[in-house]
């Protein structure tokens, strides 16, 4: 898969702090919604920035994860509970707690993804977060 994406093996992820698993998918997830806000069209610096902070705000991916769920297999619940379930040593100053651990959990899912070397679910769940972002799917 090249240097990018290298699998780790399933027993060393499950021996994996959440938390690093949440690091990794924060940055996952950033780099698609940059990517995205690029493919967007959107090229000036300051406007990009903004529309990439929108998108990476936990207040969004509080919204994005909601709204995905029901597409969720058993075992990517199970990551994003377990992010979910985490006890993060900061916290977001523009988001409340549940906002602050949902969007931890989107990002432990988008680690582990990202360590199984999972790029096309990888894909697939970020445009749906996407479309959950956009109004096209209802978020609960």
């Amino acid at each position: 898969m090249g240097l990018l994406f290298q699998p780790i093996k399933k027993e060393k992820m499950v021996q994996m702090p959440v938390l690093t698993l949440a690091h990794m998918g924060d940055c996952v997830f950033e780099l698609m919604a940059r990517s995205y806000v690029a493919n967007q069209g959107i090229f000036l610096a300051k406007t990009a920035h903004q529309k990439t902070v929108h998108l990476v705000s936990a207040r969004a991916q509080c919204k994005m994860i909601h709204g995905i769920m029901d597409k969720l297999t058993e075992e990517e619940k199970a990551y994003y509970m377990r992010g979910r379930n985490s006890k993060p040593k900061t916290m977001s100053k523009n988001a409340d707690i549940s906002e602050y651990l949902a969007a931890t959990g989107l990002e432990t899912l988008f680690g582990a993804l990202y360590f199984e070397g999972k790029q096309e679910r990888i894909e697939e769940l970020f445009a749906l977060c996407i479309e959950v972002q956009e109004g096209k799917v209802e978020s609960i």
